[in-house]
């Protein structure tokens, strides 16, 4: 067991198809008789983005049910890939397959902040009987060249503060303008979520190199939507978070999604942009409300 602030996870550590370990946190629930949860992150980040949500889901007074938070290859405390080019979300969905294999979890909520988001398309249209309820954070199937752009200038390229006080500034600098309600305690929770720390000091949580991956998309050219995949969620109840200040998914988009789409409903969060935190009272109560209408 690992404690922090008094909230107990359990860590497991597996193995993919291809010999690497991977890490994955489990906040356990009393029983298991509601559905389970497995929290997907966004492209560079880690489990600890979903701490919160976890212990919220899995400690309900009424509703608790397991939850499993994912480190992907070359991210938090999951081994990093020789090969860079496997850092697509095509190979982290057959990891997050094979995590559910392992566990013996069908039928899971997938809840994907962007690339995790990304990764439950992907799963409703290769393995669309494993997951039961979605929920999308700031994700959908039209991603705008702005905030790709803007993803594209800081992978593997942000520099490593020398400390905690500069990580939280620098973090603070970069995101101001999508998070201005933010306040120094905030900046510094999101500083400790996504470095990690060496010797006292911050260092990064994910390989550079995946970079490289990211870095063969060509924001000359009309990035392909992904509608296709979006359409295969249709059979399973959805919940689609945006950020109102949010430069990936535009309110035009999720307004498409949600005419589209027979049995979704969405969430707008006030002051925040890309990703929501997932860390306010009303957003992690809407998300349990979601699930428990959907068990």
């Amino acid at each position: 067991m690992s404690e922090l602030d008094g909230e107990l996870w359990r860590d497991i550590f597996f193995t993919s198809f291809d010999d690497l370990k991977l890490y994955a946190r489990h906040y356990p629930a009393p029983d298991e008789k509601l559905r389970g949860v497995i929290c997907l992150p966004g492209l560079t980040r880690n489990v600890r983005d979903f701490h919160t949500l976890a212990s919220y889901l899995s400690q309900h007074p009424e509703k608790p049910r397991n939850v499993y938070c994912l480190d992907y290859r070359g991210r938090g405390r999951s081994q990093y890939d020789r090969n860079w080019r496997n850092y697509v979300p095509y190979v982290e969905l057959l990891d997050t397959l094979d995590f559910m294999a392992i566990k013996g979890l069908n039928r899971v909520a997938v809840i994907g902040t962007s690339r995790g988001g990304l990764i439950a398309m992907l799963m409703a249209t290769l393995r669309p009987t494993a997951m039961g309820a979605v929920v999308l954070n700031d994700i959908g199937p039209v991603i705008e060249t702005r905030g790709l752009a803007r993803i594209v200038s800081y992978v593997g390229r942000m520099p490593v503060p020398k400390t905690w006080p500069e990580a939280a500034l620098m973090l603070r600098e970069m995101n101001e303008a999508a998070f201005p309600d933010f306040d120094e305690a905030q900046w510094e929770e999101m500083a400790q979520a996504l470095f990690d720390e060496r010797k006292g000091r911050p260092t990064l949580a994910y390989d550079r190199r995946l970079a490289r991956a990211f870095g063969t998309i060509d924001l000359s050219q009309a990035i392909p939507n992904l509608w296709p995949q979006f359409t295969a969620l249709r059979q399973i109840p959805a919940f689609v978070i945006r950020g109102a200040n949010s430069d990936v998914l535009s309110a035009e988009t999720l307004k498409a999604m949600v005419g589209r789409h027979p049995n979704l409903r969405a969430m707008t969060v006030p002051g925040q942009g890309h990703a929501p935190a997932l860390k306010e009272p009303q957003t992690v109560e809407a998300i349990g409300a979601f699930l428990s209408a959907n068990d």
